[in-house]
Parts: structure tokens; sequence; C-alpha cells
């Protein structure tokens, strides 16, 4: 696989304070990265504002909203979404929601993205949560439903791809987060897997925030990452 088609599996999570601090990430990583994810904490900071600049720079942006809302109210957002030209957009799977963003977005570009289960999130969590699926089966079974509803892939953690590409076949995403270097510090994440690992599992995105972000010298961090993605396209 080619550089340049890695770059475009390789999603940096700007998972930073201010659009300074962002700007100052997308500067150092140049060419190095094409696609980035911006979330909650940057979103509240200007944030939205930033990923149309971005698209206007020729990058590609994942909006990770997690929307979940009633049928019309999701919709709306979705249309909105379309307008500002990202590429990916996530919404908790829950049926009802994605089939309202799914004909929202129809005839767009927009990859909407169901999320199954956070990586944050162990067995136990989900007892707390009222859930009695462990989360490997309640992946699954979003995964099918995000496939009935015609979404255009799943966000998992990288030890559920596999079972998740079994479920959903062979053309829809599967982006996964809590991903970590190999011998890298695993955080909050509860379920995490190294980038060559997730590409043999059947992910096609990686999402890397601070591995990246953290690191001083976030280039050659990035470019580390790309090199073990590599690997995983390499016969084990």
């Amino acid at each position: 696989m080619t550089n340049a088609a890695l770059r475009e599996r390789l999603i940096v999570g700007l998972d930073v304070p201010t659009v300074e601090v962002a700007n100052e990430v997308v500067g150092e990583l140049g060419d190095m990265v094409t696609f980035y994810k911006i979330g909650y904490q940057l979103v509240f900071a200007g944030g939205l504002d930033f990923a149309s600049d971005l698209v206007r720079s020729g990058k590609k942006v994942f909006l990770d909203m997690k929307l979940l809302d009633i049928d019309n109210t999701v919709a709306k957002g979705v249309e909105n979404i379309v307008k500002m030209g990202v590429s990916m957009l996530t919404l908790h799977a829950y049926p009802k929601a994605m089939r309202a963003a799914v004909e929202a977005a129809h005839g767009s570009d927009l990859c909407l993205l169901g999320v199954t289960v956070l990586t944050s999130m162990d067995g136990q969590d989900l007892i707390e949560a009222g859930y009695a699926d462990s989360p490997e089966a309640l992946v699954l079974k979003r995964a099918k439903q995000a496939a009935d509803a015609g979404m255009g892939g799943i966000v998992c953690s990288a030890a559920e791809a596999s079972g998740v590409r079994e479920i959903v076949g062979p053309k829809l995403n599967i982006v996964t987060p809590g991903i970590r270097p190999a011998g890298a510090d695993v955080g909050d994440q509860k379920r995490v897997m190294t980038p060559a690992d997730a590409l043999r599992g059947g992910a096609t995105h990686l999402v890397v925030g601070r591995p990246i972000i953290a690191a001083q010298d976030r280039r050659s961090a990035a470019e580390s990452i790309l090199s073990e993605m590599a690997n995983g396209f390499a016969p084990a």
C-alpha cells in the first residue's frame, strides 16, 4: 500500500483545548496527515469553524458528535453538517436515529458512522448502565443494525473489528479509536490495539490522538504510526 493510501487511513484526533493549539498541530504535521477528527472539546472552542477551514484547505474532517435525539432533530442536524463538507460524522447506533440520518444525508458524500460501544467501557460499565449484553455482543448487535439502516460505517474497538467485518461485509468502513503504538500507555482506554493489529483485524481507519498530539515531536510520532500501519499489510 502506498504512503498516500496509508495517510488516508490515519485520522489524528484533535483533542486539544483551543483552535490555536489545533492549528499548531496541523501545521507541525503538514502533509504527513490528511485526515483529522474534531470532537466535543474542540467543537466547543470554535471547532466547527475550524473544521470548515480544514475542509477548505484540502484536509478531510471526521466530525465526532455522536448525535442522538428525536428523528427530526437528528435529520436537521445532518442536513446542515452535509453543507460543511466534512467526510465523516458519528451517531450513536440507535436504529431510529440512524435511519433518520441516512435519509437526511442521501445523495451526499458524507459517511455516517454508528458508534457501537465506547472504547472506554468494559462489561462492568455496561452493567452499571443497564445493559445485559457484553461489550462484544452489543457491538455486533449494533453493527448489524447500522448496516441494515444503510450507514457508511461503524465505530468500534479494534478488538471487535474482525467480528464486525463478518457482520457488515466488505464494503462498510470500520473506524477504530483506542489505538496505541506498541508499548504505549493505554490511558483511560480499556479496549485497545496496536495499529498493525487493528488493520489486520479488519479496520479501515485508525483514530490516534494522544500518542501523536502529546508527543514531543508530533511529526515523527505520526511517521512511526504510519510505519506500524504499513506492517499491518505485510505478511504476519
